[in-house]
């Protein structure tokens, strides 16, 4: 509030998990501040609106996706006990017909709405806002992954509302935060960020590039990880599409055939059943350098760690040992391979630092990045409050949250 912000909002996950208290003691706080609900109804309309009212709401959210008995109760109930109605267009599949309708109806707000879920594939509400702003006299509100880049672009789409989560509430200065999101809306200026936006399969590998290994590992759910491979040297990182290589122990003719396959930026990722002898070392990296490629990640062994350090090439292994192997040329390149305990095709994401080495598959590259992103941001939070006095703990509500 004291960077700008008009309108204050539960969330719906802040409800879902402490109640409509949540509202009461948002209006405790700032009596005089408009305090949307957003209750997501689906059904029951009257009973969720009027405790939501009754709790502090001023305006309550149903969606679009509920039947229209359910939306006309809710227009019904606003009425009754002094609160105004947004009708969600969330998942609706026509959303101007169903704005067109809920018009009709009596809503006060329709709100265009890119889900959490949709933002992680790179998708964004400003097309369908565009074509509902033009088809309706509602004021329209947007919500979905605004920032200070997007939100006068939100504005120019037809949006009354703009509506922004993440990019105050995972913020270092949340007051910050809304001040500048605010000045770009009355400006009409976009304020660059890197932060708090998502991208599509272009932007890969852009945001992998920022966040690490760990980050990743936490969206897709503690998974992703190769076991038994470590870096060769610390401050390493890596990141690129694979290039995979299955060969047999101590042949490294596939290996070093595969550098001339690969493309610049890429990672060679070599199955060579994680033993011995070594079938990488000094000259395969400088012709791996020449080539431009990223990395090399082998479940076996490599050699020549003094050079390779010396020439920063990131490079990760299960074993270092002396002695190389014979060039027989067994094995095949672009096939699936199986390092440590992770199936890895050629052209999944590899991302690699001091902990390890994470696999993102290219079937679901860009949402999972996006997502590692997100978490990134949350951390960002976390560990300002922490700075300003708290504990993880406490910030994270731990004993409150344990499974009973």
């Amino acid at each position: 509030m004291a960077g700008g912000v008009d309108w204050l909002e539960a969330g719906t996950p802040l409800i879902k998990s402490e109640g409509v208290e949540a509202v009461r003691e948002l209006r405790r706080l700032f009596p005089r501040a408009t305090i949307v609900a957003d209750m997501k109804i689906m059904d029951a309309g009257r009973v969720e609106v009027e405790a939501a009212a009754k709790a502090g709401a001023n305006i309550v959210d149903v969606l679009g996706a509920a039947s229209d008995p359910t939306i006309r109760e809710c227009i019904q109930a606003g009425k009754n006990y002094g609160a105004k109605i947004v009708v969600d267009l969330i998942a609706v599949k026509d959303p101007i017909s169903r704005a067109k309708e809920v018009e009709r109806f009596g809503a006060d707000y329709v709100t265009v709405h890119c889900s959490i879920d949709e933002q992680m594939e790179g998708k964004d509400p400003f097309e369908t806002l565009r074509r509902v702003a033009q088809n309706v006299s509602l004021p329209v509100g947007v919500a979905g992954g605004i920032n200070s880049e997007t939100a006068p672009q939100a504005l120019e789409a037809g949006a009354s509302i703009v509506i922004v989560g993440g990019a105050i509430t995972k913020s270092v200065d949340p007051k910050e935060a809304a001040g500048t999101i605010k000045g770009a809306m009355e400006t009409m200026v976009a304020v660059p960020t890197q932060l708090f936006k998502r991208g599509s399969e272009a932007q890969i590998r852009d945001i992998l590039q920022q966040i690490s290994s760990a980050n990743l590992s936490d969206a897709l759910h503690r998974a992703g990880v190769i076991e038994g491979i470590r870096p060769l040297f610390q401050g390493i990182r890596v990141v690129g599409r694979t290039v995979t290589v299955r060969t047999y122990p101590g042949d490294w003719a596939k290996p070093v055939e595969a550098i001339d396959v690969a493309e610049e930026g890429d990672v060679i990722v070599v199955d060579a059943g994680g033993v011995g002898p070594a079938i990488w070392g000094e000259l395969a990296t400088h012709s791996a350098i020449q080539k431009g490629l990223a990395g090399v990640v082998i479940d076996g062994a490599i050699r020549d760690t003094h050079d390779i350090r010396q020439l920063k090439f990131p490079a990760f292994a299960t074993l270092v040992m002396p002695n190389a192997g014979e060039p027989k040329g067994f094995g095949e390149i672009g096939v699936p391979v199986t390092v440590g305990n992770r199936r890895v095709e050629t052209g999944d994401w590899i991302l690699g630092d001091d902990d390890g080495i994470v696999v993102l598959p290219k079937s679901m590259a860009a949402e999972y990045a996006n997502r590692g992103m997100d978490v990134l941001e949350r951390e960002n939070r976390i560990r300002e409050e922490i700075k300003g006095g708290s504990t993880l703990s406490k910030v994270t509500e731990l004993l409150r949250w344990e499974k009973k």
